[in-house]
């Protein structure tokens, strides 16, 4: 039953339902049987009409029928093969709760709370098979088989798809009749809101992107402009007011009597900077990801219009002025503190997170193309290019780790005052990890999490290294090596569910004093070291990029298994990523949007190059230059030519 065991597999990924066989007379290496009744138990819930019709369209093709009861045994003929029949008896469960009649486990709950695709789990095989002089030739057989699996491994990913686009949809949220966005969650089973029913510019993103993808262009245009709105808004928390530039960490649309009238109504954007944020901080990667989605939006929708308006001008050039503000930092890199992007709790990376920088580089290609030539933006256009060739530099050369490097660190000298020093920093070799030395493959590396003075943070952070390679921060050669990487430790940083915010997590006394005895960010959850699906489509932009769509797609295909019928959680616990977090929501709109945009994607992957930035051929020129020369050559005083007698 080697094959049987094969084709239970392949099932038992793809589709909804509960299939049963009993063995037949085939020998050990037979498939399905050419008449085997396959029955399906499924729970009649939103997007099973199109599963049960898109398979019953497919499977005609190969010569099946899907049936509903009382359908009979009725067997449909092909030519050309002995292939009998396939039949699909489908039966409603009476169970208000999403409960199987069979072992009462929880299928998944849209918004009206009844399931639509049960979990993959699910499934028992059993095949009643008949005697028949002549059967199967080995190759009728296994095509035969290969087409059914295949057939329904493509109609329950797309079951899956129109389950995640009711459940975006049904998150929307609208301001004055128009759609504005997205809430960050939409989990009815939750006793407690907090802000998941706001909508985030960081969560908003993948959201906007798919719906860009789908040719919806309305509700993305609209956030672009409400938010810049939200932008000149007054900002204070204890008497003190950030830049002019901040974006809104999120916003809610509240329903306010109108003055003097109570019998109306009126629509109010009612946004947060940050100061009623858990920890007060603010968002730094908000006007970051508010940039990339303008040009994405430009890019996708062919409207230029909307990123040469002038306050959309105004708001870019504000963003970039905040950012690029001078400072004590020595540094080109952006120094922030704690919990200022998607890791939003204190984890220890304040300082000069890698996520933060990649996003501030990609900001800058992006704010770079769209901003209007004009002489009241030269200053701001040179800033701007002095600091991508730093900003640039300073990553490839001293964020880049890999066995070579790895080796180097270790034979550091310490101490060291020279302005030729090789160990620039002061960075202990004593600091190398045990962990760090069995997780760095002979092929491969990535860039590290944080770069301060006698400190590395040498923990992998999963979306600043992939939007290194999406925004071209790091080299060609880098960006191979980190898929590189993660192919190699797809164990460590992927498991059972994508994907691994950082590897390793934090634990014990480092837990403690890292995190200040954080009971959401306990090791192996949340933010230190939790699974989270949104992370997809990131990982799917940068695979398509590097021309290696196929661990995108291994990815895709794994969180398929689950993702559905766990109710598309934010994220998962554990090392393997096998529990649903312990305060994870439910329903969460970036777990969605981002499975839609990574299967859009893989379907279409020319539309990536809406969030890809290419490599800039000065700045190859410019870095290639600083690499041969002498950085230090020229320091000090000019020589002067003339001579003085004194």
């Amino acid at each position: 039953m080697v094959a049987s065991k094969a084709v239970l597999q392949v099932f038992s990924r793809a589709s909804p339902c509960v299939y049963s066989y009993d063995r037949g007379i085939y020998s050990s290496n037979s498939v399905l049987s050419p008449k085997s009744n396959v029955i399906c138990i499924k729970n009649k819930g939103i997007g099973y009409t199109k599963w049960h019709n898109g398979l019953q369209n497919r499977l005609s093709v190969y010569g099946f029928r899907c049936g509903e009861p009382g359908d009979g045994d009725s067997h449909g003929k092909t030519s050309g093969n002995r292939l009998k029949f396939f039949i699909c008896k489908c039966r409603g469960v009476e169970s208000t709760g999403g409960l199987t009649a069979d072992d009462g486990r929880r299928t998944s709950l849209p918004v009206n709370g009844k399931s639509s695709v049960p979990r993959s789990q699910d499934f028992e095989f059993t095949q009643q098979s008949k005697n028949e002089n002549g059967g199967f030739a080995s190759n009728d057989k296994s095509e035969a088989s290969g087409a059914i699996i295949d057939t329904i491994d493509k109609a329950y990913s797309t079951s899956i798809e129109e389950e995640a686009w009711d459940l975006l949809r049904a998150s929307m949220v609208y301001y004055c009749g128009n759609p504005i966005g997205t809430i960050a969650a939409n989990d009815l089973s939750s006793s407690t809101i907090l802000n998941y029913d706001q909508v985030f510019i960081r969560d908003f993103i993948p959201s906007g992107i798919a719906f860009l993808l789908k040719g919806e262009y309305d509700i993305v245009r609209n956030f672009i402009l409400h938010t810049l709105q939200l932008q000149s808004w007054e900002k204070t928390m204890d008497c003190y007011s950030p830049g002019q530039g901040l974006m809104p960490a999120s916003f809610k649309v509240r329903t306010v009597p109108l003055d003097g009238d109570d019998s109306a109504t009126e629509d109010v954007l009612d946004p947060d900077f940050g100061e009623a944020a858990i920890g007060r901080v603010a968002p730094v990667d908000s006007g970051l990801w508010w940039i990339i989605l303008l040009r994405a939006y430009g890019k996708c929708s062919g409207d230029l219009s909307v990123q040469e308006r002038v306050d959309v001008q105004t708001g870019i050039k504000m963003i970039l002025k905040l950012c690029l503000a001078d400072g004590f930092d020595m540094f080109p890199t952006l120094l922030v503190t704690d919990g200022s992007c998607m890791i939003d709790r204190r984890m220890g990376i304040h300082g000069h997170p890698l996520e933060i920088q990649a996003l501030f580089y990609s900001a800058l290609l992006c704010g770079r193309e769209m901003l209007a030539q004009e002489d009241g933006s030269a200053d701001l256009m040179r800033a701007l290019n002095n600091r991508l060739v730093a900003l640039s530099f300073h990553i490839r050369e001293y964020y880049w780790i890999d066995m070579k490097k790895l080796n180097e660190i270790y034979r550091y000298k310490t101490e060291e005052y020279s302005y030729d020093a090789v160990n620039k920093f002061n960075i202990y070799p004593d600091q190398i990890p045990p962990w760090l030395v069995q997780f760095m493959p002979d092929r491969g590396g990535y860039l590290i999490g944080n770069l301060q003075p006698a400190h590395m943070e040498f923990r992998f952070f999963s979306l600043g290294n992939l939007w290194s390679i999406v925004s071209c921060l790091a080299t060609l050669d880098q960006s191979h090596a980190i898929l590189d990487l993660i192919e190699a430790k797809w164990a460590e940083l992927v498991a059972d569910m994508p994907f691994k915010i950082c590897y390793p997590a934090l634990e014990g006394q480092e837990w403690r004093i890292i995190t200040g005895s954080d009971p959401k960010n306990t090791p192996w959850s949340y933010h230190n070291g939790g699974s989270w699906p949104t992370l997809l489509w990131q990982l799917t932009v940068a695979c398509i990029k590097m021309n290696r769509p196929e661990i995108a797609e291994k990815a895709v295909k794994l969180a398929e298994r689950r993702i559905s019928g766990d109710k598309w959680p934010e994220y998962y616990d554990t090392k393997q990523g096998r529990f649903i977090g312990k305060q994870s929501r439910l329903f969460q709109t970036w777990s969605i949007a981002g499975y839609l945009v990574a299967k859009l994607l893989l379907a279409n992957p020319n539309a990536a190059k809406i969030l890809v930035n290419e490599e800039d051929s000065e700045l190859v020129n410019t870095f290639s230059s600083m690499i041969s020369a002498n950085p230090r050559r020229n320091r000090g005083r000019k020589v002067l030519k003339r001579s003085f007698i004194v």
